[in-house]
């Protein structure tokens, strides 16, 4: 299991102007618990078994995208040829990052965003400079 990635299936991005207070807030009232983070512009909480990953943006508003899906699959590649063949609008094609996962991101019939995203190869955050916290190491 990639150590960057929780076991959730389904992991919602959210975003927030300022990481920091999104943190702080997130864990005070709804009692997550900060996974790892990189720089100010991303970082990954966890509650229970499921997990959130929040990005650095304008937040909720009708002009910008404020939260959008992650799917954990198993295939990303076959997943991706078959939204391509289904004429499914692509909007990032599958990409290999640093942090041992290889994903694509999709628009669905509404306009939601979707990632499928499948782990290449196990990482430790601080692999690829993103830094964990206390309780997760």
């Amino acid at each position: 299991m990639n150590a960057t990635m929780p076991e959730s299936s389904i992991i919602p991005v959210l975003s927030y102007p300022d990481i920091d207070l999104a943190i702080t807030w997130l864990s005070a009232h709804f009692e997550f618990l900060e996974r790892w983070r990189v720089g100010d512009h991303r970082a990954q909480l966890s509650f229970g078994n499921g997990a959130i990953a929040i990005s650095k943006g304008n937040g909720a508003g009708k002009e910008q995208q404020s939260m959008s899906l992650m799917v954990r699959i198993s295939n990303v590649q076959h997943h991706y040829e078959r939204s391509v063949a289904a004429g499914l609008t692509i909007l990032q094609k599958p990409v290999e990052f640093p942090y041992g996962e290889k994903q694509y991101t999709v628009l669905d019939i509404g306009g939601h965003v979707w990632t499928f995203s499948q782990t290449m190869r196990e990482m430790a955050p601080e692999d690829w400079g993103a830094v964990s916290a206390r309780h997760f190491q």
